[in-house]
């Protein structure tokens, strides 16, 4: 477990399947990362999630958000990691929107960050995010990240987002 100010970081489990399963079956969700929503039945999502967490990807780190007192409420992940060049891509959804506007995003990113950057041999943490997600522009903004281009993609339009990891030490606390 990894501890932040108001998430903790946790492995995923299998009994995460349903929440998991209701982020991404929703459509606004959805609309936010730029994906379609998962149409499968459950029972195919849940055959597919046990797959993941019985032989997970080597280049990439998957962990569930929860609140402080236990609830899960959003994943996040490093992946697409380079260990040649000390790259991995950032990605997270705060799934249960009551927590939304509310800071723990922000202590999710804080605290992914720190554990990436801990781990050494990391270097740059990127991601992309829709032009018009303001709201996690902030966040991103919030924990150092800045912009380093645009990217247009079936029919979406990203910002480019990046953070080093010499910017990550001499950031101020993020609250």
């Amino acid at each position: 477990m990894i501890f932040g100010n108001k998430v903790v970081l946790r492995e995923k489990r299998l009994t995460d399947a349903r929440n998991d399963y209701s982020w991404e079956t929703d459509s606004e969700l959805a609309e936010l990362d730029a994906a379609i929503p998962v149409s499968a039945s459950f029972s195919r999502y849940l055959n597919d999630l046990t797959g993941e967490l019985r032989q997970p990807s080597p280049a990439s780190r998957r962990f569930a958000i929860e609140t402080r007192d236990g609830k899960h409420i959003g994943n996040c992940a490093y992946y697409n990691i380079n260990e040649t060049s000390g790259e991995a891509e950032l990605g997270i959804m705060i799934g249960n929107r009551y927590y939304w506007n509310r800071g723990y995003g922000t202590d999710a990113v804080a605290t992914l960050l720190n554990h990436i950057f801990s781990q050494g041999g990391f270097n740059r943490v990127y991601l992309k995010t829709l032009e018009t997600n303001i709201r996690a522009h902030r966040c991103f903004q919030k924990n150092g990240f800045a912009s380093c281009g645009h990217l247009s993609k079936d029919g979406y339009h990203f910002v480019l987002m990046e953070i080093l990891r010499c910017e990550w030490e001499k950031r101020p606390t993020v609250t």
